[in-house]
């Protein structure tokens, strides 16, 4: 009788602690692709609005604010909250 060997192909549960530590960020990259996507198509329908670019500027902002708290030791943020 052969024994089951774990699956290789499934997250550890430090995967998903990870993923989850940095799902804001993912976040922020994904609302920065969606702004993209918006300017791209409205290219076919008269050229972006200024809306669409101050959104794609805030999603940008977003993404290097949350880059940067995520760039601070968990420590140091634990003793600043």
């Amino acid at each position: 009788m052969r024994k089951h060997l774990p699956s290789i192909d499934e997250p550890t549960p430090g995967d998903l602690a990870a993923i989850e530590a940095e799902w804001p960020l993912i976040e922020a990259e994904l609302a920065v692709l969606d702004a993209e996507i918006t300017l791209i198509n409205a290219a076919d329908h008269g050229g972006p609005s200024p809306l669409d670019w101050r959104r794609l500027r805030r999603a940008e902002a977003r993404v290097t604010r949350v880059a940067a708290e995520l760039a601070v030791p968990v420590a140091v943020r634990r003793a600043v909250a």
